[in-house]
């Protein structure tokens, strides 16, 4: 009797064991009331929620940790990467509360990089209600009244205009223009007569960047884009979501020189001009790999580089990008590639002045360059105050004195 006992308890555990091992993965059994439908072959639970697109998948984040509400810059601070006509078209009254913005966050004066080189009165003319806050770079309209399918139209594929651009930049200099800015066509839509893509180190353009030398204008430069708009556009590109709202920023195939050829033949033209200084807009052009800019650095000392529109990459790797801000703290700019929302702002600050963890880098919902959050990286004040304005003052002719001036027109 006592062995029938002992066979019969085993039996009975064993068939606890094997309904806990079944049930062990579902926290409502199928045949529990509340249990979401069962498929009646499988017993696999049926969907109900449709699966959003990768668009629409926009979670807030459940974690709990510091987060430090800044609502302006340390220090008053200079953003050498701003667009004001691009963006503001004229409208003086944006203009105006543009100010206002800047001085609840603590921005001396903006870089606008927006004049067009022999136009260039337009823009200063829009920019002198605030002359003492803002400073202007000019640009070169190479397609000038050309037609935009026939590039043999072009102005800068006719006679001269290398000349006629070298005399403008005296001119520029003259009426206060304090550098000159060139975008990432210059490398990817500029042709020549035959239709053939510029390469940004063709001798053609050697008397421009000889001429910003002697006249002590630096050159902004935005060469290629994210590593990632150069592979091929499938759901392992991690900017898959951004390349499908924008299919015409893919840059891969064979239209387009690869990435590493354009940034070899921009540091070409670095290394080619070493009495001219450079400006690597957008961190050079290699946010995402930190190690190959250091390279860089160590080996142009006529190169600088910002950080405008990156703080989305840098804030995911806040220990490697902290460690390369502070080794790199004499040739570090601040930018934001605005005018920006507020709440943009406050996301710069808080990236480099705290150690805040998973925070947005954009107001936008999703995240517009990237589908992840950043981390800050919490510098420290002297490295602070030379990104924030002491690098751009001491490279960028009249920024210390419109700085001054700005300073002490705020504080009266």
């Amino acid at each position: 009797m006592a062995i029938l006992l002992l066979i019969t308890g085993v039996i009975a555990r064993h068939a606890n064991a094997q309904e806990l091992r079944d049930t062990s993965d579902n926290s409502n059994p199928p045949n529990t009331p509340n249990a979401p439908p069962a498929n009646n072959a499988t017993g696999s639970v049926k969907p109900t929620l449709p699966i959003p697109s990768i668009s629409a998948f926009t979670p807030t984040t459940k974690l709990k940790v510091a987060r430090t509400l800044l609502t302006r810059s340390k220090f008053p601070s200079i953003d050498v990467h701003c667009h004001f006509g691009r963006r503001l078209r004229g409208d003086a009254e944006a203009l105006n509360a543009f100010v206002k913005t800047m001085d609840r966050h603590n921005i001396a004066v903006c870089v606008s990089l927006d004049a067009v080189l022999g136009s260039e009165s337009d823009h200063l003319r829009f920019l002198a209600p605030h002359r003492d806050r803002f400073v202007s770079f000019a640009h070169i309209d190479f397609r000038g009244a050309g037609q935009q399918a026939n590039p043999e139209s072009w102005a800068c594929n006719q006679a001269g205009f290398i000349r006629k651009t070298c005399l403008q930049l005296k001119a520029a200099k003259t009426a206060g223009i304090c550098g000159l800015k060139f975008f990432k066509q210059f490398g990817l839509h500029l042709k020549d007569s035959n239709s053939n893509l510029y390469a940004i180190d063709d001798p053609k353009w050697d008397p421009i960047w000889e001429t910003c030398g002697q006249l002590d204008l630096p050159v902004i430069m935005h060469t290629a884009d994210p590593s990632a708009f150069f592979d091929p556009v499938t759901t392992q590109n991690e900017r898959y979501e951004e390349l499908a709202r924008h299919p015409d920023w893919s840059f891969h195939g064979d239209a387009f020189p690869g990435r590493d050829e354009l940034l070899e033949a921009r540091n070409r033209v670095i290394e080619r001009h070493p009495d001219t200084k450079f400006i690597g807009a957008h961190l050079g052009g290699g946010a995402e790999e930190l190690a190959r800019v250091q390279r860089w650095l160590e080996q142009y000392p006529n190169l600088w580089i910002e950080i405008a529109s990156r703080i989305g990459e840098l804030g995911r790797q806040p220990f490697t990008a902290r460690k390369f801000l502070i080794k790199n703290q004499d040739r570090v700019l601040f930018g934001t590639d605005g005018p920006w929302p507020e709440l943009r702002l406050t996301y710069y600050w808080r990236f480099l002045e705290t150690h805040d963890e998973y925070f947005p880098y954009s107001e936008k919902r999703p995240q517009p360059q990237g589908l992840w959050h950043i981390y800050g990286v919490n510098l420290p004040d002297k490295v602070l105050e030379k990104i924030y304005f002491r690098n751009a003052c001491e490279l960028i002719p009249r920024l210390d004195t419109v700085y001054q001036n700005a300073n002490n027109s705020r504080s009266n």
